[in-house]
Protein backbone atom coordinates (compact mmCIF):
# COMPACT_ATOMS: atom_id res chain seq x y z
CA UNK A 1 0.00 0.00 0.00
CA UNK A 2 1.37 4.00 -0.61
CA UNK A 3 0.73 6.59 0.95
CA UNK A 4 -2.37 8.32 1.08
CA UNK A 5 -2.41 11.89 2.00
CA UNK A 6 -4.98 14.82 2.52
CA UNK A 7 -3.29 18.02 2.88
CA UNK A 8 -6.21 19.66 4.17
CA UNK A 9 -7.40 23.44 5.48
CA UNK A 10 -9.16 26.63 4.61
CA UNK A 11 -9.15 28.20 1.31
CA UNK A 12 -5.53 30.25 0.83
CA UNK A 13 -3.32 28.07 3.74
CA UNK A 14 -1.44 26.34 0.70
CA UNK A 15 -2.93 22.70 0.40
CA UNK A 16 -2.08 22.66 -4.06
CA UNK A 17 1.47 24.25 -3.37
CA UNK A 18 2.45 21.80 -0.43
CA UNK A 19 0.38 19.10 -1.45
CA UNK A 20 2.64 19.24 -5.05
CA UNK A 21 6.01 19.46 -2.85
CA UNK A 22 4.59 16.66 -0.90
CA UNK A 23 3.78 13.85 -3.93
CA UNK A 24 6.72 14.97 -5.61
CA UNK A 25 9.21 13.85 -2.31
CA UNK A 26 6.72 10.11 -2.04
CA UNK A 27 7.23 9.88 -5.58
CA UNK A 28 3.34 9.49 -5.97
CA UNK A 29 0.58 11.04 -8.06
CA UNK A 30 -1.14 14.71 -6.90
CA UNK A 31 -4.91 16.03 -7.19
CA UNK A 32 -6.00 19.11 -6.17
CA UNK A 33 -9.42 18.25 -4.89
CA UNK A 34 -10.96 21.08 -6.22
CA UNK A 35 -10.34 18.90 -9.66
CA UNK A 36 -13.31 17.44 -8.53
CA UNK A 37 -16.45 19.38 -7.44
CA UNK A 38 -19.17 19.03 -9.35
CA UNK A 39 -19.64 22.14 -11.67
CA UNK A 40 -22.50 23.42 -9.95
CA UNK A 41 -20.48 23.65 -6.49
CA UNK A 42 -17.62 25.66 -8.20
CA UNK A 43 -20.53 28.14 -9.72
CA UNK A 44 -22.03 28.06 -6.07
CA UNK A 45 -18.76 29.38 -4.83
CA UNK A 46 -17.39 31.30 -7.20
CA UNK A 47 -20.63 33.43 -6.99
CA UNK A 48 -19.91 33.73 -2.90
CA UNK A 49 -21.72 31.29 -1.83
CA UNK A 50 -20.88 29.13 0.96
CA UNK A 51 -21.68 25.67 0.36
CA UNK A 52 -23.79 23.65 2.50
CA UNK A 53 -23.09 20.08 3.70
CA UNK A 54 -25.27 18.75 1.13
CA UNK A 55 -23.52 20.21 -1.95
CA UNK A 56 -20.02 18.79 -0.18
CA UNK A 57 -21.50 15.10 0.41
CA UNK A 58 -21.10 14.09 -3.38
CA UNK A 59 -17.24 15.63 -3.44
CA UNK A 60 -16.09 14.43 -0.30
CA UNK A 61 -17.44 10.73 -1.72
CA UNK A 62 -15.37 11.72 -4.94
CA UNK A 63 -12.73 12.23 -2.94
CA UNK A 64 -12.40 9.03 -1.02
CA UNK A 65 -13.31 7.46 -4.07
CA UNK A 66 -10.10 8.72 -5.51
CA UNK A 67 -7.78 8.21 -2.76
CA UNK A 68 -9.70 4.41 -2.13
CA UNK A 69 -8.86 3.88 -5.92
CA UNK A 70 -4.98 4.59 -5.46
CA UNK A 71 -4.12 2.88 -2.31
CA UNK A 72 -1.90 0.57 -3.76
CA UNK A 73 0.44 3.34 -5.80
CA UNK A 74 -0.35 6.22 -2.81
CA UNK A 75 -1.85 9.42 -3.56
CA UNK A 76 -1.66 12.94 -2.30
CA UNK A 77 -4.52 14.99 -2.66
CA UNK A 78 -5.42 18.85 -1.69
CA UNK A 79 -8.88 19.34 0.24
CA UNK A 80 -10.37 21.20 2.93
CA UNK A 81 -12.06 18.70 4.56
CA UNK A 82 -13.17 20.64 7.51
CA UNK A 83 -15.58 19.24 9.56
CA UNK A 84 -14.67 15.93 11.20
CA UNK A 85 -17.32 14.41 10.12
CA UNK A 86 -16.01 15.21 6.08
CA UNK A 87 -13.12 13.92 6.41
CA UNK A 88 -14.95 10.74 8.48
CA UNK A 89 -16.69 10.67 5.10
CA UNK A 90 -13.42 10.13 3.11
CA UNK A 91 -12.28 7.78 5.68
CA UNK A 92 -15.14 5.77 5.06
CA UNK A 93 -13.72 4.98 1.31
CA UNK A 94 -9.97 5.26 2.05
CA UNK A 95 -9.69 3.92 5.54
CA UNK A 96 -5.67 4.48 5.98
CA UNK A 97 -5.50 8.29 5.20
CA UNK A 98 -3.01 10.53 6.74
CA UNK A 99 -4.82 14.19 6.86
CA UNK A 100 -2.10 17.12 7.21
CA UNK A 101 -3.90 20.29 8.39
CA UNK A 102 -2.25 23.62 7.18
CA UNK A 103 -3.49 26.25 10.00
CA UNK A 104 -3.18 29.39 9.99
CA UNK A 105 -3.90 33.11 11.32
CA UNK A 106 -7.00 34.90 9.31
CA UNK A 107 -4.75 37.64 8.51
CA UNK A 108 -2.16 35.35 6.61
CA UNK A 109 -4.64 33.59 4.85
CA UNK A 110 -6.43 37.03 3.67
CA UNK A 111 -3.04 37.52 1.95
CA UNK A 112 -2.82 34.75 0.63
CA UNK A 113 -6.68 34.56 -1.04
CA UNK A 114 -5.58 37.21 -3.97
CA UNK A 115 -5.03 34.49 -6.95
CA UNK A 116 -6.11 35.36 -10.17
CA UNK A 117 -8.21 32.79 -11.81
CA UNK A 118 -9.17 31.12 -9.05
CA UNK A 119 -12.82 30.40 -8.01
CA UNK A 120 -12.87 30.71 -4.13
CA UNK A 121 -13.19 34.52 -3.66
CA UNK A 122 -11.84 36.16 -0.28
CA UNK A 123 -15.02 36.76 0.59
CA UNK A 124 -15.46 33.18 1.61
CA UNK A 125 -12.96 32.89 4.04
CA UNK A 126 -14.65 33.46 7.46
CA UNK A 127 -17.22 31.23 6.50
CA UNK A 128 -14.60 28.63 5.91
CA UNK A 129 -13.39 29.84 8.78
CA UNK A 130 -16.49 29.18 10.98
CA UNK A 131 -16.97 26.16 9.51
CA UNK A 132 -13.17 24.43 10.45
CA UNK A 133 -13.16 21.75 13.20
CA UNK A 134 -8.95 21.41 13.40
CA UNK A 135 -7.33 17.98 13.36
CA UNK A 136 -8.63 16.04 16.59
CA UNK A 137 -5.87 13.89 18.48
CA UNK A 138 -7.77 10.84 17.59
CA UNK A 139 -7.52 11.41 13.84
CA UNK A 140 -4.56 9.98 11.87
CA UNK A 141 -3.21 13.10 11.07
CA UNK A 142 -0.77 16.05 12.23
CA UNK A 143 -1.40 20.16 12.45
CA UNK A 144 1.89 22.56 11.10
CA UNK A 145 1.62 26.39 10.81
CA UNK A 146 1.94 27.88 7.75
CA UNK A 147 4.35 30.32 8.89
CA UNK A 148 6.71 27.54 7.53
CA UNK A 149 7.94 27.23 4.18
CA UNK A 150 6.22 25.41 1.57
CA UNK A 151 9.43 23.14 1.60
CA UNK A 152 9.76 22.76 5.17
CA UNK A 153 6.40 21.84 5.38
CA UNK A 154 6.37 19.30 2.46
CA UNK A 155 9.50 17.88 4.58
CA UNK A 156 7.58 17.31 7.44
CA UNK A 157 4.26 15.56 5.73
CA UNK A 158 6.47 13.39 3.59
CA UNK A 159 8.50 12.02 6.62
CA UNK A 160 5.72 11.55 8.74
CA UNK A 161 3.94 9.70 5.49
CA UNK A 162 6.65 7.50 5.19
CA UNK A 163 6.81 6.64 9.03
CA UNK A 164 2.94 5.78 8.84
CA UNK A 165 3.10 3.86 5.48
CA UNK A 166 5.84 1.59 5.80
Amino acid sequence: MGPLVVVMGVSGSGKSTVGALVAERLGVVFVDGDALHPAANVAKMASGIPLTDADREPWLDAVGLTLAEAAADGLVLACSALKRVYRDRIRSHAPATLFAELDGTEQELAARMVRPGHFMPPSLLASQLATLQPLQDDEPGLRLSIAETPDALAATIADRARAEFR
